[in-house]
């Protein structure tokens, strides 16, 4: 792993508003944080993550500190994860090192291999059991069907390219290069790349899913089922906090906070 986490302490976050009304009150948006922290490497850059997504990286050795934009969050925290890095890897986005991380969001990420062999019209519907152990296919879980293609010039093959003039003989001009997609999955062992499709929000609780490839003549190319997934969202922001006490004997600090449910 590239990300360095150890060595690295009191991370901390701060709002900081667009401006200031005459009533004192702030705007919300745009939304940006502060984040500060503290770290013992002293060789090192520092790369900051919001929400598992790559926000930047420290100028020099010496910063502790960045000022990066975060998403509006009603239903859950913000995870905001800073981690040291070597000089050389200062440009390089490690957001899928932090994809084995477990993320309570209440949501499901389906990454889908989307081979060449797939036509040009494919679409993906994905269903669930809610939570009863029977999935219902007739209802899907997506709005709206999840285009495989959703352009064009992702699409090789035959006629879509220059014919023969790329490897193997093969329309392949969009294909993605080698390592970096699922390797040997696409023809003639071309790498194939993979698509993400993540959930609504779900209750706690143990689903199944699955998942059909149709083209638009309703002809089937694949599907499959998930094993059982158990979900349990993260607990909601804090609200209305306060200070109830504080002992200066022993620097001890207790907060309260309001039951909005």
């Amino acid at each position: 792993m590239s990300l360095i986490s150890s060595g690295i302490e009191s991370v901390r976050a701060y709002g900081l508003p667009a401006g200031i009304y005459a009533d004192g009150k702030t705007p919300e948006a745009p939304r940006v944080a502060l984040v500060k922290w503290k770290s013992t490497w002293s060789d090192k850059l520092h790369q900051v993550y919001v929400h598992g997504r790559y926000a930047g990286t420290t100028l020099d050795n010496q910063q502790k500190q960045m000022i990066v934009p975060v998403p509006t969050s009603l239903e859950s925290p913000i995870r905001i994860e800073v981690f040291a890095v070597e000089a050389e890897n200062a440009g390089i986005d490690f957001c899928s090192e932090l994809a084995q991380l477990p993320i309570n969001s209440g949501r499901v990420k389906f990454t889908l291999l989307r081979s060449q062999n797939l036509p040009i019209d494919a679409t993906v519907d994905i269903y669930y059991d809610d939570g009863t152990g029977d999935i219902d296919y007739d209802h899907p879980l997506n709005n709206s069907p999840v285009r495989i293609w959703p352009a064009w010039q992702d699409k090789a093959g035959f006629g879509m390219s220059q014919f023969a003039l790329d490897d193997f003989g093969y329309d392949s001009s969009a294909s993605v290069g080698f390592g970096k997609g699922s390797f040997g999955h696409g023809h003639f062992g071309l790498d194939a790349d993979a698509i993400e499709w993540i959930s609504p929000i779900l209750t706690t609780g143990t689903y199944r899913f699955g998942i059909k490839v149709r083209d638009d003549s309703g002809y089937q190319s694949a599907s499959g089922e998930t094993e059982p997934i158990t979900i349990i969202p993260a607990p909601r922001p804090a609200e209305k906090m306060s200070i109830a006490s504080f002992d200066k004997q022993t620097n001890q600090l207790v907060l309260e906070i309001e039951d909005t449910a």
